[in-house]
């Protein structure tokens, strides 16, 4: 009998990390949501599960540059909030910050959605790699990137939206 008691208590340990975890990334959409410059874009996140992040974007021609394009600043912008949340999903203390963000244009996108993946590479304590590709809606890659990110002093339960439980 104590060995069930045991591995019920470890089952049970299990259960609470990955309500904690659901939480934590529950906590970061909000985060990610009232994000005042988000609120330019027409886009959602969703974390699924540790170290990936999926955002979804609506290019409008508001994103144009004057060749009738989608101008390279949507395409940092979705790539580094995808590995960038990917990468925080390890993170259940701290705002990580980006350091560095390397980024390839392989397809010109103009109106449409865009998908954005993210997903963590490596590290764990203070620095984080994650890469992210974008997906447009003909399911071609039209962009690939890859970001480090290291962790701040900022606490994530101080900001809007990561502990209040609702979007503002």
């Amino acid at each position: 009998m104590c060995g069930t008691v045991t591995q019920h208590s470890a089952g049970g340990d299990a259960d609470a990390a990955s309500a904690g975890a659901k939480l934590h990334f529950r906590a970061l959409e909000r985060l990610y949501a009232v994000a005042p410059v988000n609120q330019l874009f027409e886009s959602t996140l969703q974390i699924t599960e540790e170290g990936r992040s999926r955002l979804q974007f609506e290019v409008t021609q508001n994103a144009y540059h004057a060749a009738g394009a989608a101008h390279g600043t949507i395409y940092f912008k979705m790539l580094d909030d995808a590995a960038f949340y990917a990468a925080n999903t390890l993170v259940t203390d701290r705002f990580l910050l980006t350091t560095s963000f390397n980024l390839h244009f392989t397809k010109p996108v103009r109106e449409g959605r865009v998908i954005a993946e993210g997903y963590w590479v490596s590290g764990k304590r203070r620095v984080f790699v994650a890469e992210s590709r974008l997906i447009d809606e003909e399911g071609d890659e039209i962009g690939r990137g890859t970001g480090t990110f290291m962790r701040s002093h900022i606490a994530l339960s101080g900001l809007p939206g990561y502990s209040d439980g609702q979007a503002r």
